[in-house]
């Protein structure tokens, strides 16, 4: 497996090793061990998967006080992943990093604990997967604007499809204080 560090500590892409023939491929998408290696000592204790159509954005979401790692992949499609840093006091706080993610590239986006997420669908359509450290808690569910300007993400569309939960989400600098994550090292 390649491991690709990105600008923000702890988010990792992860390229595995891909045995292709005539007959298809076959890669391994989790391994304890080597992702111990690596530095990603998750424990997933829920595993998702959405479609999605051509202009979907789906995001920035995170959840707080129960945070979630993700462990994220394209199985079919292609999507803009992005993380965003927003543990108070990082050092890296407010700062962004993206990825391409296809179900030809066969990459996996980590996203640590503490970190909001979001991605947006390019091809007509993406079956997305998340294996995610903690379980949903609806409760504890939040999100930060796709488009807040002081983040800047360069997202690569203009007019998205979006919820209604995610035109509504709080700018980052709107969000209290008791409502993001801490930095810890």
């Amino acid at each position: 497996m390649k491991i690709q560090e990105t600008p923000l500590q702890g988010a990792l892409v992860l390229e595995p090793r891909v045995f292709g023939d005539g007959r298809g491929f076959f890669y391994e998408s989790y391994n304890q061990a080597a992702f111990r290696d690596a530095g990603i000592d998750a424990n997933f204790v829920q595993a998702n998967v959405s479609r999605s159509s051509k202009g979907v954005l789906r995001g920035l979401h995170y959840q707080w006080p129960s945070p979630q790692g993700k462990l994220v992949s394209v199985l079919q499609g292609e999507v803009y992943d992005v993380a965003v840093d927003i543990r108070q006091g990082s050092p890296t706080f407010g700062q962004w990093t993206g990825v391409m993610l296809s179900g030809e590239n066969h990459r996996h986006f980590w996203i640590p604990e503490g970190f909001a997420h979001g991605f947006c669908v390019l091809s007509e359509f993406a079956i997305f997967t998340y294996q995610c450290t903690a379980l949903y808690d609806p409760s504890a569910d939040a999100g930060v604007r796709w488009n807040d300007s002081d983040l800047g993400i360069d997202w690569p569309v203009r007019n998205p499809l979006l919820s209604e939960k995610d035109q509504k989400a709080p700018l980052l600098r709107d969000v209290p204080s008791p409502r993001l994550p801490r930095w810890t090292q």
